[in-house]
């Protein structure tokens, strides 16, 4: 089948909004349901350019049956689903000795629970296919994970534990489940960051700059793709050569 259906979540951040031009731009067959939760005018515009190609839903990555909710929408259109990014993503950042219960969970929730739901949700589909692609994206922190950052280094570094052993759980049904770890990338997370700041973290990464959202959207469509067909359980790292 040419046609592709994409589901794309924290599909209004620059990351997001990358990943889904990446794939709108790949073929004019695939299809990208953009999924949001607060936010959600850059993804309301660009599903305004592409009308017929793209779609915005609203989905509490956290919720079970939000997530089933979305994939049935979906499945009412097309009668199939192709490919899930995992994109969603919070940061709370504070010592652990002083960091609030709820930032732990809301960061549990938002950037390892929602993993958990969105492929399970979509398994029972993409079985059936016996075909499916799932990216989740990670972060350089669960590898090399900072101070201040207890509860989204162990969040991201979970998000790469479940997508490793979910890979092996369907790698003999056609479905791959592989994850991209960015390192610092030109998004609104790192807009607001002083210039001595910046310039600190850019002489950090040895390229000596940041990374476009552009670059780390083609690693996921590549993961994406078919020609990634033998890969699976990868982490792949989009970070300038920090690691």
């Amino acid at each position: 089948m040419s046609q592709r259906i994409i589901l794309i979540t924290g599909a209004n951040g620059g990351l997001g909004q990358a990943i889904a031009k990446s794939f709108l731009a790949e073929s004019p067959e695939n299809f990208v349901w953009l999924a949001i939760h607060s936010r959600r005018d850059r993804a309301d515009e660009l599903a305004q350019q592409n009308p017929d190609r793209c779609r915005c839903v609203a989905l509490d990555v956290t919720s079970r049956e939000a997530w089933q909710k979305t994939v049935a929408e979906i499945l009412s259109v097309h009668a199939r689903l192709d490919v899930l990014i995992n994109n969603a993503g919070l940061h709370e950042d504070a010592l652990l000795g002083t960091m609030p219960v709820g930032s732990w969970d809301r960061v549990l929730a938002i950037n390892l629970d929602s993993v958990f739901h969105g492929c399970q949700a979509v398994l029972n589909t993409m079985i059936s296919q016996r075909s499916g692609r799932i990216v989740n994206i990670a972060s350089l922190s669960a590898l090399l994970a900072p101070a201040g950052q207890t509860n989204y280094a162990a969040a991201k570094a979970g998000v790469l534990a479940l997508t490793q052993s979910l890979a092996k759980e369907v790698a003999r049904i056609g479905i791959t489940v592989n994850a991209v770890c960015p390192g610092y990338i030109e998004t609104d997370a790192l807009a607001t960051i002083p210039e001595p700041e910046r310039k600190a973290i850019q002489a950090r990464v040895p390229m000596r700059r940041l990374g476009r959202p552009e670059e780390a959207a083609a690693a996921v469509r590549f993961l994406a793709s078919a020609e990634a067909g033998y890969i699976t359980g990868s982490n792949l790292k989009v970070d300038g050569g920090i690691l």
